[in-house]
């Protein structure tokens, strides 16, 4: 079956599967985690359920798991289809798979076992940080070399930001994973002090710059004009908006450590820095949106259009959130506080799921020959999902918000208004409500995985499907 493809989409139907069912997986253990902080007592003195153990794993599994099988579906999908060449290797690609999918299930075991470096969005451990490099290497290898295989002269703008996010993401993670084993699951950053808390950032926010916001980009420069039917806005404007978001973002990390042993002007350049993305964030942002201009009916009918656009206004909405946390003064409110959470889910819930959720649904009608099992579901799905978002999100605006303000209030005396407890304690309605809010996304993700099972079992009835795609 595979060798009478016109292209190497098997692969990909395989990613696009695992990425629905980590999805699912993913936002369970998100939903639980959130739980446990409003209803303690779910740990049941049980370790390896405890929330510092589940934390890490449910961010691997959303960014790494769910991320990587999207990211790594939509490239190799993309690549194809606009350079009209298969896949440089077929064999890698399965590589890249089956690597993939085995990293994740060593995070599955090590991480509640609290085996962890205990480095944000790098939690792994050495072995496992090392496949991670074998794994990535060969998807950016596979992926350029189709490229320069292409039968066109052009180069889509969808595959910069791909490749621009596959090579950053080598030089970030192979650098902030520099350590020295000490055993076969423990080891210690060859950095120190400071030195690391400033690598580690420079890798925690390029992991969101780069893997969540530059991959994705990709993802959103072509699903977008092919759901919509229509060219982009401005290529001209996906141009620039490629060029300052590479020189950009590589500047950023240094705002994440305001207030702390950090050099004060680091923290100053970074929040400089972070402002001026804005501009390029929102022309992205806009270039998406108004290529529309003239369609916007669509929207009433498509549901998998409504995706990808509504996933645009919170790109737009958090690319400007962000850097307004990052400047000193509004930095001293949020550090440390659930506005961090909020504004982060803000991009993974709205963003990054929302236009990865679009991107499946358009490669699962192409992959499989057929239409969704049911467009309701979708739209559905659609609801869950924004509802569940802007619960989540409100809920750790506002808890965030009174927990900065109880923290620095002071009486006539000098001393804290408020013990630490307080605060605590006052957060409590708003934990119950992000885990509402989690739990509705989560549904939706059901809804999803549901509708897909039923939409790949419709096309087995069906003689007449193919490996083509139902539309280019």
């Amino acid at each position: 079956m595979e060798t009478t493809e016109k292209y190497h989409f098997e692969v990909v139907r395989w990613f696009s599967v695992a990425a629905v069912i980590y999805l699912v997986v993913g936002t369970l253990v998100g939903v639980y985690v959130a739980s446990e902080l409003a209803w303690p007592f779910l740990n049941f003195d049980i370790p390896y359920l405890t929330f510092g153990r589940l934390r890490p794993l449910h961010t691997n599994a959303v960014i790494f798991a769910f991320g990587g099988c999207v990211l790594m579906a939509t490239a190799y999908y993309v690549v194809q289809r606009t350079c009209a060449v298969k896949l440089w290797s077929n064999g890698l690609a399965w590589f890249t798979f089956w690597g993939w999918n085995l990293i994740i299930v060593g995070a599955v075991i090590t991480l509640p076992l609290g085996l962890t470096q205990g480095k944000e969005y790098a939690e792994l451990e050495w072995p496992i940080d090392i496949a991670i490099a074998l794994v990535w290497v060969a998807y950016t290898v596979n992926f350029v070399m189709t490229i320069a295989n292409r039968k066109s002269s052009h180069i889509y703008v969808a595959n910069w930001f791909f490749l621009g996010m596959m090579i950053m993401i080598t030089y970030l993670h192979v650098v902030n994973s520099l350590a020295i084993p000490v055993g076969m699951f423990k080891s210690y950053s060859i950095f120190s002090g400071v030195q690391d808390a400033m690598i580690q950032w420079w890798w925690g926010h390029n992991a969101v710059g780069f893997y969540l916001t530059a991959g994705f980009l990709g993802i959103m420069y072509y699903f977008v004009p092919k759901q919509a039917n229509r060219p982009i806005f401005s290529y001209r404007l996906s141009v620039i908006h490629f060029w300052a978001l590479m020189f950009g973002y590589v500047w950023l990390g240094a705002h994440h450590l305001q207030y702390t042993a950090l050099p004060d002007w680091t923290g100053s350049l970074g929040a400089a820095v972070s402002l001026a993305m804005i501009i390029p964030s929102w022309g992205g942002a806009v270039n998406g949106m108004m290529t529309l201009s003239g369609a916007w009916d669509k929207l009433r009918t498509d549901y998998v259009l409504r995706f990808l656009i509504a996933s645009l206004a919170f790109y737009a909405m958090s690319t400007f959130e962000g850097p307004v946390m990052s400047i000193k003064t509004v930095n001293a409110l949020s550090h440390y506080t659930d506005w961090t959470i909020g504004h982060v889910h803000s991009g993974a819930l709205g963003w990054v799921g929302m236009v990865a959720a679009g991107a499946l649904y358009h490669l699962f009608t192409r992959l499989w020959k057929t239409e969704m099992y049911s467009p309701k579901l979708v739209n559905t799905h659609f609801w869950l999902a924004t509802i569940g978002t802007v619960i989540y999100i409100v809920a750790m605006w506002i808890s965030g918000i009174m927990q900065g303000l109880m923290w620095r209030d002071y009486d006539e005396f000098g001393t804290l208004t408020y013990t630490f407890a307080e605060s605590v304690a006052a957060m409590h309605p708003y934990y119950a409500m992000r885990a509402v809010g989690g739990f509705l996304y989560m549904l939706g993700g059901v809804v999803m995985l549901y509708n897909v099972v039923m939409t790949i079992r419709q096309a087995s009835t069906n003689p007449s499907a193919s490996a083509e795609p139902a539309r280019a």
